[in-house]
């Protein structure tokens, strides 16, 4: 079966790195959603734990019944039915109609829509949320917006901080005029966060960093970060293909001279996504990818009994023409994973 190691020095670097930009590692609140980037829930749960970061951000109630133990407060992007709640989780208010749905005394980060035009109430629709929330004693605990370009070479960045500096102060004046406490406020991703010279909010959601990415860094001379997951897959057999004869379906790829071959039990089934036999993708160790990878697996020009398929997922990135993020959370979570502590040797 193919597995996932997590490379726990790395991981611990790049949470290193992060803590330092923040200021403080109760500054950091790491983005567990979606699987934790398909690096795994529980087990990036427990090493932050360990690390010493008390704050995480999940899409579900459920994902934060499964790490409650391990974080003293939990962000909840994405839920619509509550049938149970703690203190530690903060429901995050994507609209207005939301209100009626959240438990009384519950704790809320109302989300405000700056520019992305995706989730979150209107800037001026924050008297209505507020009032609205406190006449169900619910708990405004924090507000919060999301960047839709940080990454980006363009002045979105900075037109957004200037809208959501004004809804800092509508808040404070609003919360003010209610004698209601001045909730946390927060707003950086991981790029928003490299990008922000003297940080100065309550924390921040860093995802993509904590695990050793952050997509056009080179743009803003962003730290190296180390990626945290390597892909393994184990030997199913092995084969001497002579010269002209092909190998998988439609016989994409054919020897150009005898050569040994062996399939390993990874595929598009298990996440790896099917590559175009047209772009070329080489392991971390030289092997090639011969023709088309099947469901459950492909082939190399190795016989070894296990090869890490990758170690950083940037290159592929590239060949599929996607992000980093759609390499990760595409694996499938049923795939074993190990935590190690330094970089498994090829």
């Amino acid at each position: 079966m193919p597995k996932i190691l997590l490379n726990k020095e790395n991981l611990f670097y790049n949470l290193e790195t992060i803590s330092q930009k923040t200021g403080s590692k109760e500054k950091v609140a790491v983005v567990l959603k979606d699987n934790a980037y398909g690096h795994g829930l529980v087990e990036i749960a427990k090493l932050a734990n360990e690390f010493g970061i008390k704050r995480a951000v999940v899409k579900t109630l459920d994902d934060a019944l499964k790490i409650e133990k391990f974080f003293d407060f939990i962000l909840i992007l994405a839920e619509k039915s509550f049938h149970t709640y703690s203190h530690t989780f903060h429901i995050a208010l994507n609209s207005l109609d939301e209100i009626e749905n959240i438990p009384e005394n519950a704790n809320v980060h109302i989300k405000v829509d700056t520019g992305m035009h995706r989730n979150g109430i209107l800037p001026n629709q924050l008297e209505e949320a507020i009032l609205g929330l406190s006449k169900r004693k619910i708990i405004i605990s924090g507000v919060f917006t999301h960047h839709r370009g940080a990454d980006e070479l363009s002045t979105d960045f900075f037109w957004q901080r200037a809208v959501f500096s004004r809804v800092k102060s509508d808040v404070k004046r609003i919360c003010e005029q209610l004698l209601l406490p001045i909730p946390e406020f927060h707003s950086c991703n991981s790029a928003a966060l490299f990008r922000t010279a003297n940080f100065d909010e309550a924390f921040a959601r860093v995802g993509i960093a904590t695990y050793g990415y952050l997509d056009n860094a080179g743009i803003y001379k962003f730290p190296k970060l180390k990626p945290v997951m390597s892909l393994w897959a184990s030997k199913i057999s092995t084969r001497e293909l002579k010269k002209g004869q092909s190998v998988g379906y439609g016989g994409k790829f054919t020897a150009n001279e005898d050569m040994t071959v062996s399939t390993y039990d990874v595929g598009y089934g298990d996440g790896f996504l099917r590559l175009n036999e047209r772009n070329s993708y080489t392991t971390p160790k030289g092997y090639k990818v011969l023709g088309k990878v099947s469901m459950d697996n492909l082939s190399l020009n190795c016989s070894d009994n296990e090869v890490c398929i990758f170690d950083d997922v940037t290159k592929l990135a590239e060949i599929h023409d996607t992000i980093t993020y759609e390499i990760t959370t595409t694996l499938n979570p049923y795939i074993e994973k190990e935590i190690v502590w330094k970089k498994y040797s090829f």
